[in-house]
C-alpha cells in the first residue's frame, strides 16, 4: 500500500493503463502541460493538449474509439460537459446499438464536479444524473483514492463509454492505494463502508464521509447506521442497497446534486417498488437545492447536506416510529 491523494491515484491509473495498452491515449485541455511525465514516457502522439472546445474533444474521442483506440479525455469541469453532450449522448452512447454491435466505444470522459473550491456556477454543477439517464453510458463517482485508481483503470478497460467524475473537494484527500498494477474495482459494485441494523445511509463522492460522520454520532446515541458508498451510479448496484434495506427497514439518501429527477429519487423509487414490505418509515432524501452553485464559501456550504441534517433525519424517523407504537398501545 502507498499513501497518496486522489489526484495522484488518478495519475497513477493513467500511467499504468497507458503502459499496459498502447491503444490508450489521453487528450484534453492542458493534459500534456499538467502531466509532463506522461508525455516523456509515452510521447506527444499519445498525450495531447487540445483547444478549449469540448465538442471537438469529445467528437474526436468517439472517432478514435470507433477506430480501435481507447481514448481518455479530460474535459475539466462538469458543466463543460454540456458542450460535449451531442458526442457523448448521441454518438458514444448510441452507436454500438445503431451499428448492430459492430463497434465498441471504449471511451472515458473525465471531469471535476462538486463544491469545495468556490469556483461558482459555471464550474460547479453536479450533472451525474443527467448522464446516468442517457442510454449506453456508464457513470462513476468514487470517494476514496483506492477506488479512484481501481475504477478509472476498470473504466479504461471497459468497452463502453464511461463518465468519470472526480469530486473537487476530495482531490487532495489522501488514502491507502494498492501498489499492484492489477488493482481494479469492478464497475457496478457498491461498497458497504460501515455495518448497521437500524438505518441505511447511502451516498457517493463527498457525501459518503458525511454519512460516516453521521453514523459515528448516531452510534454514540445507540443507533447503528449502515453506510453504503455507491461508487458507480450506472450500472447501479441494486442488490447491495436492497439487501441493506431489507435488514434496516429505513433509508436516507444523501447527495450533493439537486433532488429533482436525481439519484436520490431513483433510489427512493427502487426502495418503494422492490422493498416496500421491508420499509418501516418513508424514505428520506437529503440533497442539494434546485439552484446554481454559489461562489461564496458560506453560501456554497449552506447548500450541502450536512452531518447534522443526516442525524436529525434518522432521529426523526425513529421518533415517529416510537410515537406510532405508543399511540397504538394507548388505543
Amino acid at each position: 500500500m502507498t499513501r497518496m491523494t486522489i489526484e495522484q491515484a488518478i495519475h497513477q491509473a493513467l500511467a499504468e493503463e497507458m503502459l499496459r495498452d498502447e491503444r490508450v491515449i489521453l487528450m484534453g485541455e492542458g493534459v500534456a502541460t499538467k502531466r509532463r511525465d506522461l508525455v516523456q514516457d509515452f510521447g506527444a502522439a499519445r498525450v495531447r493538449n487540445t483547444p478549449l472546445a469540448e465538442a471537438v474533444i469529445a467528437g474526436t474521442a468517439v472517432g478514435a474509439a470507433a477506430s480501435g483506440l481507447r481514448p481518455v479525455v479530460d474535459l475539466l469541469f462538469a458543466p463543460f460537459l454540456a458542450y460535449a453532450m451531442d458526442a457523448l449522448v448521441n454518438s458514444a452512447g448510441k452507436l454500438r446499438y445503431l451499428s448492430g454491435g459492430q463497434f465498441d466505444f471504449p471511451l472515458v470522459a473525465m471531469s471535476m464536479t462538486g463544491s469545495g473550491w468556490c469556483v461558482g456556477a459555471q464550474h460547479n454543477h453536479n450533472l451525474e444524473a443527467m448522464f446516468a439517464h442517457a442510454p449506453g453510458l456508464k457513470v462513476v463517482m468514487p470517494s476514496t483514492a483506492a477506488d479512484c485508481k481501481g475504477l478509472l483503470k476498470a473504466a479504461i478497460r471497459d468497452d463502453d463509454p464511461v463518465l468519470f467524475f472526480s469530486d473537487l473537494a476530495l482531490l487532495h484527500q489522501e488514502g491507502d492505494v494498492p501498489d499492484t498494477a492489477d488493482h481494479l474495482v469492478p464497475l457496478g459494485q457498491a461498497a458497504v463502508r460501515r455495518m448497521g441494523n437500524d438505518v441505511t445511509l447511502v451516498g457517493y463522492a463527498k457525501t459518503v464521509e458525511v454519512c460516516l460522520q453521521a453514523a459515528a454520532q448516531l452510534q454514540a446515541q445507540g443507533i447503528a447506521a449502515e453506510v453504503i458508498d455507491l461508487r458507480t451510479l450506472k450500472p447501479l448496484d441494486e442488490a447491495t442497497l436492497l439487501n441493506s434495506l431489507r435488514k434496516t427497514g429505513r433509508l436516507v439518501v444523501v447527495t450533493e446534486a439537486s433532488g429533482l429527477c436525481g439519484l436520490a429519487a431513483e433510489l427512493a423509487a427502487l426502495a418503494a417498488t422492490r422493498a416496500f414490505d421491508a420499509l418501516r418509515a418513508p424514505v428520506v432524501r437529503l440533497t442539494g437545492p434546485d439552484a446554481p452553485a454559489a461562489s461564496s464559501w458560506v453560501l456554497e456550504q449552506a447548500a450541502l447536506p450536512s452531518v447534522e441534517a443526516v442525524v436529525q433525519a434518522v432521529r426523526g424517523m425513529l421518533a415517529e416510529a416510537a410515537a406510532g407504537r405508543e399511540a397504538l398501545a394507548a388505543s
